[in-house]
């Protein structure tokens, strides 16, 4: 098979499209639309949010040392696509889209409550990477609706509906195709 060399770009693909809420000093919540999260860390559980710093989030992130990652159901594409496109400077980004802000139980920034999955997180490590800033966060608890949970009390990701970005565009995820280990016959 023929390579041909690309230039260097953030071709990782695809990658989850989240809300990352948060709150000013007076607990004025906000969010912003971000595809650029991971995980980093098992034990203790952590992943990364990186943020511009000129956009209206990175400056509340960065003062109060908190965040949430909401994970977003394919139902609201929409919302989460016009987040990343208003700024909170300028409106409530909450009211503005007709969604929920709710109290969370660790952390001042509020979960959204129309996410099936909200994950609360404290700043424990920054790093400046060039037009990015990283906050990686531990998790300190993780919240999901009862409605998108299996048998075994699980996150069933079919049912949460999670889309993701793939390199310019938003995808939805189909189907399970094999599962950790399957290759050595684990189970």
């Amino acid at each position: 098979m023929a390579r041909k060399q690309l230039k260097p770009s953030t071709a990782l693909y695809p990658v989850p499209v989240v809300l990352v809420s948060c709150a000013d000093a007076e607990h004025r919540p906000n969010m912003i639309t971000l595809a650029w999260v991971g995980t980093v860390c098992s034990e203790p559980p952590m992943l990364s949010i990186s943020i511009r710093p000129h956009r209206h989030s990175y400056g509340l992130v960065k003062k109060s040392g908190e965040f949430v990652v909401n994970i977003p159901s394919l139902a609201l594409l929409e919302k989460t696509d016009k987040a990343g496109l208003i700024s909170g400077r300028d409106v409530d980004k909450f009211a503005t889209l007709g969604l929920t802000p709710v109290k969370a139980q660790r952390v001042a920034a509020p979960l959204i409550a129309e996410c099936p999955v909200n994950i609360e997180c404290a700043v424990r490590h920054t790093l400046r990477l060039g037009a990015h800033e990283m906050f990686i966060g531990e998790i300190l608890a993780v919240h999901a609706d009862e409605s998108v949970l299996d048998a075994d009390g699980e996150i069933d990701f079919t049912k949460a509906a999670p889309f993701c970005f793939n390199l310019g565009e938003y995808w939805s995820l189909k189907e399970k195709v094999g599962g950790y280990g399957f290759s050595q016959g684990k189970k």
